[in-house]
């Protein structure tokens, strides 16, 4: 079963916030919404939600891999 909800920290404010995560493209960027930093995948990673959440993207769930080839 595929997990859509995913709880993602923001690593400039340390605030986390559940977002239901695309599944049908990598979220290469996200907005925090309490203090407007811009987040953007870390080396290695397809996504923000792989790189700064508790559960990973929905194609990473499924496969192991991303729609990036990662």
């Amino acid at each position: 079963m595929i997990e859509l909800n995913s709880t993602i920290t923001c690593p400039e404010c340390g605030k986390s916030k559940t977002e239901q995560m695309p599944t049908d493209a990598c979220q290469y960027f996200y907005e925090c919404t309490f203090c407007g930093a811009l987040l953007k995948p870390l080396a290695g990673d397809c996504c923000v939600y792989c790189s700064y959440a508790d559960v990973p993207c929905p194609p990473i769930q499924q496969q192991g891999s991303c729609c990036n080839g990662n």
